[in-house]
């Protein structure tokens, strides 16, 4: 970033257009932001989509809500004045926000035989649908910055679906061919914004035993860590990391070794294989979930962002994480057991800042950096001479 090492360290704020649509809300996203600054934070990802029922951003396939869009232009004004970089998400796969289940019933609206959900990646007109959300989104021009997306370098990347499963295919190829199909649709419009899948990081059959002893329990959704990240277009890897989710069972101490291995697992294979750069673009621990404690889920944090900068500091390629997720005070229909409220959890925020703190020194001691820092004090030298 602007010739310096970049380290993604933030959160999710899946909430942000939603807020910034009515006015009165608009409050609460630049709270989020300030926060954000203030701690250190770099990154924020958000939803760039509502598709049908309440506050729809898109009420119809290619019809748009003008109050919803000027409320995701306000978000993306407000993370220029704080100088935080967003990640923004065009897809859900789950039904909250609409997601395929809402495109789905689009095309059944129409006549169309469609079968399962799953038809989001196979359907002519549902992925016609898809592929003119992102058309709208990419071209959008900002009506506060003046600004269209696609040339907004305040935008780090664009997701391509949140959390995308095909369970009615555990080969994995319908998500490959879909993957590799909008990816590249996403760069022929966009080609200078990084592009990441939003996948989970579950793995497939590309690599013999990853599946059978990296999943929780074996078990699978259609996704292919291996493969879906090796498409071209793809930029960076992406994992999410639920323990007290996909393992509830265990002790906590289980849960612990199987986040360590996790991790350890795609930072291994993000190295060795796919040679592209890994975030953790979700992780957390609910106090709903598991009786959780402040202490248990410092102890969750503290793990995450070490082997974060464990990576980092040695050159490796897991290079930020983000937490799920952050809210401020007075929003309490939103909290869903996984939220930071700086103003209640006092612990979670010295440790968010710590860690901002420890990543960014990194900065100033990469090679990259003072090699850059080097000939910038040359060429100041000799001009004074």
């Amino acid at each position: 970033m602007n010739g310096r090492p970049f380290y993604p360290n933030g959160f999710n704020a899946y909430w942000l257009m939603y807020m910034a649509s009515d006015l009165a809300g608009r409050s609460k996203v630049s709270s989020a932001f300030q926060q954000a600054s203030s701690h250190g934070m770099t990154v924020v990802r958000t939803w760039a989509f509502s598709d049908g029922g309440h506050k729809a951003l898109q009420r119809s396939p290619g019809s748009y809500d003008e109050s919803m869009f000027k409320g995701l232009d306000f978000v993306i004004s407000e993370a220029r004045r704080y100088g935080v970089y967003l990640i923004l998400s065009l897809v859900n796969n789950h039904e909250d926000f609409g997601g395929k289940r809402q495109y789905v019933q689009w095309a059944r609206d129409e006549g169309r035989s469609t079968g399962s959900d799953d038809a989001f990646f196979q359907n002519d007109v549902v992925k016609s649908f898809y592929k003119n959300h992102v058309k709208t989104i990419l071209t959008r021009n900002n009506t506060m910055t003046g600004m269209a997306y696609r040339d907004d370098p305040i935008i780090l990347a664009w997701e391509l679906m949140n959390e995308p499963r095909c369970q009615s295919d555990l080969s994995g190829r319908i998500l490959q061919a879909w993957i590799t199909e909008m990816a590249a649709y996403v760069k022929s419009i966009d080609s200078r914004h990084l592009l990441e899948v939003g996948a989970e990081g579950f793995y497939g059959d590309s690599i013999f035993g990853r599946k059978q002893f990296i999943n929780p329990g074996g078990y699978e959704v259609g996704t292919d860590f291996i493969a879906n990240n090796q498409i071209p277009e793809i930029d960076f890897a992406t994992i999410h990391a639920y323990p007290d989710q996909w393992i509830p069972g265990p002790s906590e101490l289980a849960q612990l070794v199987f986040l360590q291995h996790w991790i350890q697992s795609h930072i291994g294979d993000a190295d060795a294989v796919l040679r592209k750069p890994l975030v953790i673009t979700e992780f957390g621990k609910s106090s709903r979930l598991s009786g959780d404690t402040v202490r248990k889920r410092d102890i969750m944090y503290r793990m995450v962002y070490t082997s974060i900068y464990a990576s980092a500091r040695s050159g490796g390629p897991c290079r930020g994480g983000l937490f799920w997720q952050l809210l401020t005070q007075g929003m309490d229909g939103l909290r869903d057991g996984y939220e930071i409220i700086f103003s209640e959890s006092p612990l979670m925020e010295n440790i968010i800042s710590w860690h901002s703190r420890r990543i960014s020194s990194l900065i100033i001691k990469h090679p990259i950096y003072q090699r850059r820092e080097y000939f910038i004090h040359k060429q100041q030298h000799e001009s004074s001479k």
